[in-house]
């Protein structure tokens, strides 16, 4: 899928490791929250516009049980970093399969 989504348009990639830049205002207190469509530049439309290609095309390469599990995520980055996790595990599953399976592999030479 990596090499998939490189193929299309390398700026999407960027935006699905780096997160998407979505247009945000900050307000008189300090917090930060999602600028209104309204007030949206043409460079705000083009960052969104991205996201949304991005989010459609890995919509469109999963199936229904794993969009279930993406379907509430607002970037791409989020959706790709759920099924990450979902698939290849943190990097304490990972290291414990591996541990696992150099156990198993040393069990073996030993019979």
């Amino acid at each position: 899928m990596t090499t998939f989504i490189q193929s299309l348009d390398y700026n999407l990639w960027d935006l699905i490791v780096d997160g998407p830049n979505l247009p945000n205002v900050t307000l008189e207190n300090g917090d930060v929250v999602p600028k209104p469509r309204n007030l949206y530049d043409d460079n705000d439309r083009k960052m969104v516009q991205i996201n949304a290609k991005a989010k459609h095309i890995i919509i469109c390469a999963i199936n229904s049980n794993d969009f279930n599990r993406i379907s509430s995520c607002i970037s791409a980055k989020e959706m790709w970093d759920r099924l990450e996790v979902t698939y290849e595990g943190t990097n304490q599953v990972k290291e414990a399969k591996i541990s696992m399976l150099v156990h198993e592999y040393e069990m073996f030479t030993m019979n």
